[in-house]
């Protein structure tokens, strides 16, 4: 009996895992959904005599079929017949103190251009348990934002409480409060239900918060952006550092990422959750792009009411004031701390270049893959944990006739840093003819190192 026992848990664990890999790395481009024809075949009701452990795994692999048949109450608004280019879906409840939904739809339909708003439906799942407060909330949206909802640019929806797995006697893992366990718990399986909802709507769905200001033309921000990876296996491209804002996915990802949630509704948060779902489709590192996209507005937290001031210090208002930062291989003289390599300053990757001991003649040089007519260059030095690793002063240069080597064999003035920052416009006035180089160099000691948050470069081509 105990090796028949042990034979018994050791296949269902072994099928367990064949099932998570399937969820995440099956065949996204099927019309019938991978994980629904896995779950017909696994006859999971069939296996007796499980330890506790065991059961809880077939109790919440079984509850994965309520995604599949989940009766939306539509509260307003319709469906499009044709697929968008985006969905932009967030989840809304009732805060104790604090209500920032309606500002945030203001914004998003207000940021937009008429032809924007065509390619882009936005979704609001109102998952407060009161059902008398969503009704109220759906009626005043229904009020203010008429237009958008009879234009099919605005969907509000609800899943009921009678599709949602337990929310008691949850685990509480990293010794969290119950009441904290149980509303992050609510929440993950808010948002799984609303990327279900979302994922035959467009071809890219886009997740914000219910409180929060969009950057103007967002859309064609994230358009352009796609286009900087076009060929890549990205799972999730970031146009905010904050939490699960401005995270934008393939829609075609959306069934696995919502089993994904579900499945795992009761281990972390959701933000927490994602991060392992982008490293399970294997992209290692964060691709995020600057400036943001997004801000949080809302002052108190959903939970509790508790003061939340998280702010986006990349955010900024014109989405379209967006770098082109032309393909480029980079270079420093000055030696590099850790893993905050020159890239990070110039490409969309997380992080920034930090530069030990720079010193008079210290350079950092950007050397283009085809020769480019910059107009602008902008440079941002230093950073709010490290303010002192500042650029105190330095020069950019422009540099032409690149030589066989890394390097231009000519190179001219055409700005200095004020504060650990630059910005010089109307450069294709200053230095005619397409540019090879750019340079930045350092013109006087200093103790401190030298952190390079970002350096954007526009193109003719690009404006």
């Amino acid at each position: 009996m105990r090796c028949s026992l042990k034979r018994s848990l050791t296949a269902l664990l072994a099928a367990s895992f064949l099932l998570l890999l399937l969820l995440l790395h099956g065949d996204n481009r099927q019309e019938q959904d991978p994980l629904e024809m896995e779950l017909r075949g696994l006859a999971l009701n069939t296996i007796l005599l499980q330890p506790e452990g065991a059961q809880r795994i077939l109790r919440d692999t079984a509850e994965l079929s309520a995604l599949h048949n989940v009766s939306y109450q539509l509260l307003a608004g319709s469906p499009a017949p044709q697929k968008k280019f985006l969905a932009v879906g967030m989840a809304s409840v009732q805060r104790p103190r604090g209500f920032y939904l309606l500002a945030t739809l203001q914004s998003l339909f207000s940021q937009s251009t008429e032809e924007e708003l065509q390619e882009m439906v936005v979704v609001v799942h109102l998952a407060d348990t009161d059902p008398g407060w969503n009704v109220r909330v759906a009626a005043t949206i229904a009020q203010k934002f008429a237009r958008h909802i009879l234009l099919g640019q605005l969907l509000l929806i609800h899943a009921p409480p009678e599709f949602y797995p337990t929310l008691e006697g949850l685990k509480r893992n990293f010794n969290d409060a119950e009441e904290r366990v149980k509303f992050r718990s609510k929440q993950n399986v808010d948002y799984a239900f609303l990327l279900a909802f979302a994922a035959n709507l467009s071809s890219y769905y886009l997740m914000i918060e219910d409180d929060v200001w969009s950057s103007r033309s967002f859309l064609t921000a994230i358009r352009k952006a796609l286009a900087s990876q076009e060929g890549s296996n990205w799972a999730t491209l970031e146009f905010s550092k904050l939490g699960y804002i401005g995270k934008l996915y393939r829609s075609s990802d959306l069934p696995r990422l919502a089993c994904f949630l579900f499945l795992f509704y009761q281990e972390m948060p959701c933000d927490w959750l994602l991060v392992h779902f982008r490293q399970l489709l294997t992209q290692k590192d964060v691709i995020r792009f600057k400036p943001s996209l997004f801000q949080h507005m809302g002052l108190y937290s959903s939970f509790q009411g508790t003061v939340n001031r998280l702010k986006d210090e990349d955010f900024q208002v014109d989405a379209l004031d967006i770098p082109d930062n032309p393909p480029a291989s980079l270079y420093t003289s000055m030696s590099v701390f850790e893993n905050y390599e020159p890239l990070k300053a110039y490409s969309s990757a997380q992080g920034y270049f930090w530069g030990k001991d720079p010193a008079a003649g210290s350079t950092f040089s950007i050397v283009f893959q085809q020769p480019a007519q910059v107009s602008r260059v902008r440079v941002r030095t230093g950073s709010v944990e490290r303010p002192n690793d500042f650029l105190h002063a330095g020069l950019l240069e422009l540099g032409q006739h690149r030589d066989h080597s890394w390097d231009c064999s000519s190179y001219v003035p055409v700005g200095s840093f004020k504060k650990g920052t630059l910005e010089q416009r109307g450069l294709e006035r200053v230095l005619p003819g397409p540019v090879d180089c750019v340079r930045i160099r350092v013109t006087q000691d200093q103790s401190e190192w030298l952190i390079i948050q970002s350096i954007d470069i526009w193109t003719t081509a690009g404006i």
